[in-house]
């Protein structure tokens, strides 16, 4: 997969590895058609492009480079809007488009929006992020692609004369190490067992260049990985902590205003709460991306601290056997040296995955812009007088001793960490949030409290955040079900905030716009609670 000898990742800000992308389908001009008619998929995709190109255009022309992806997400969350109106029955009419342009264009150049800007967040987060498998199966591929090109100059080899064969022997050593007399072996091989006699010699050679640089005795220019990796992880994760407390923070002061206007409605008229709950979104979803990207450091840090101990393993192995011999069997040390060459391909991947994590986490910062402008940090001060900002353990504590009685309810399942297997490990909806107070406050997040009791309802699992809330929630929970729909509909950065993909599904019977909701996913890994 290396080529033996190559340059070694440098530094942990590498050019950004691609990753698989999930791009939007893109789409146009609507055809007027009877009512109840469908146009078939084809069509449809072609409308939605015609209207995200015209989008793109129009952003553009104030200046404002929009994403085929961020703005098809913005089709969805203008239709989705009760308030602007779109019927979802039907198939979109030639107004209907004119309007959805405008409204999406108006949207996207609105700088002072912190909905906008969650929902860029989210985007560029989906465009960006891929778990570590997928990242290491694509960062393989790119890896051997680039040597495509020589591998093919060699198996595609037929040389017969005593130049040709030459100019191939220099090709497979500056690829590898490989003894002449094996050269007429080598080119009765098929074409899939050359390429695996190469991988095999580049790796022996990495191999014996790292035992080299161990021993003092070559290995110049390898840097070594593992040194470079023990001190940018606990750098990088303490970054991302430091992050991750003042959006916490942020999250619990945000919290307490809105709790604060709740119970006095006289403050709403000047606060305009339903900006500071934007805001609220936002902070809350960037804290939901560090925390998996912090998860993901965490993995990084368990498999190079166990790839570091298998390193040192091999290379005392390798030094006993070669200190106690004058000469050594291939087959004694061969297979040690592609193990060792195995390892510093993980730790390969390491390295570049590290710069990936931090440069994305760097990025995100971006999209955090509009709280400084619209609640300065004096304005904020002001709101907090008197009030008890509270943190979400001090939230679950609050309520601890607070369980729902079974007997209580007959027909109504109720789960607790004592009887329930894998109790910590449950899907809870809303994204750990409670139901009853997102449904009742007009989206207000608050953690839910698991020891309460988690709510089975068909098939899935509600958390609340004191007694009282998981007992009116479970008198009719469709009831506070439609209501979160409803609010989500209104903001639509919240189908991704609380994972309501599934939800929205099975609420868009519009053709054209079910083209566009197939093709923006959502981010499947969720962060350790």
């Amino acid at each position: 997969m290396y080529p033996a000898g190559g340059s070694l990742p440098a530094g942990l800000k590498p050019a950004r590895t691609p990753v698989r992308r999930r791009r939007a389908e893109t789409a146009g001009t609507a055809v007027r058609r009877g009512p109840g008619r469908r146009m078939p998929p084809t069509q449809s995709e072609s409308v939605i492009k015609n209207i995200i190109r015209e989008i793109e255009q129009e952003c553009a022309s104030y200046g404002e480079v929009a994403s085929d992806t961020l703005i098809a997400f913005m089709v969805k969350a203008v239709v989705l809007d009760p308030s602007n109106g779109f019927n979802m029955d039907r198939t979109l009419i030639k107004s209907d488009v004119e309007k959805l342009v405008k409204l999406c264009v108006n949207r996207l150049l609105d700088s002072k929006n912190p909905s906008l800007d969650t929902i860029k967040m989210q985007v560029y987060f989906d465009m960006n992020y891929t778990n570590r498998e997928e990242f290491i199966e694509e960062h393989h591929r790119i890896l051997e692609s680039k040597l495509d090109f020589v591998t093919r100059e060699i198996t595609d080899n037929r040389a017969c004369a005593q130049k040709e064969l030459e100019s191939l022997y220099r090709k497979i050593v500056s690829y590898s190490v490989f003894p002449q007399a094996e050269l007429g072996t080598f080119l009765s091989l098929s074409k899939k067992d050359k390429e695996l006699q190469l991988k095999e010699l580049s790796m022996i050679v990495t191999g014996i260049r790292l035992f080299n640089r161990e021993t003092g005795k070559g290995g110049e220019g390898i840097e070594f990985l593992p040194d470079i990796l023990h001190e940018a992880i606990p750098a990088t994760a303490q970054h991302i902590d430091s992050q991750l407390q003042i959006a916490q923070d942020q999250a619990y002061r945000y919290t307490a205003i809105l709790e604060k206007v709740t119970n006095n409605p006289l403050l709403s008229v000047e606060l305009k709460p339903y900006m500071l709950k934007e805001l609220l979104y936002n902070v809350r979803q960037y804290e939901i991306f560090l925390k998996i990207i912090l998860s993901e450091i965490i993995t990084c840090a368990q498999e190079v601290k166990l790839m570091t101990k298998q390193l040192g393993a091999l290379l005392e192995q390798l030094k006993m056997n070669v200190s106690s011999k004058t000469a050594i069997p291939t087959s004694q040390v061969f297979p040690i040296f592609i193990a060792l060459s195995h390892l510093w391909i993980g730790f390969q991947d390491e390295t570049v995955l590290i710069g990936i994590l931090s440069n994305l986490t760097t990025n995100l910062e971006r999209f955090l812009g509009t709280h400084e402008i619209l609640f300065p940090e004096e304005a904020i001060q002001d709101l907090l007088r008197e009030v008890t900002v509270k943190t979400d353990m001090y939230r679950l504590k609050e309520h601890m001793e607070e369980r729902v009685h079974l007997v209580d309810f007959r027909k109504q399942e109720w789960l607790f960490p004592e009887t329930t297997a894998n109790f910590d490990k449950l899907l809870i909806q809303y994204r750990g949030f409670c139901g009853y107070t997102l449904a009742t406050t007009d989206g207000l997040l608050l953690p839910g409290n698991p020891a309460i009791g988690i709510l089975k309802h068909k098939e899935k699992y509600y958390t609340f955040n004191s007694r009282s809330a998981a007992y009116s929630f479970a008198e009719n929970p469709e009831h506070y079900i439609n209501l979160i729909t409803e609010k989500a509909k209104k903001n639509a950065e919240l189908i991704q905030l609380l994972e309501l993909h599934q939800q929205f599904e099975t609420l868009i019977p519009c053709s054209e716009i079910k083209v566009i909701t197939k093709h923006i996913k959502p981010i499947t890994k969720s962060e350790p609670h």
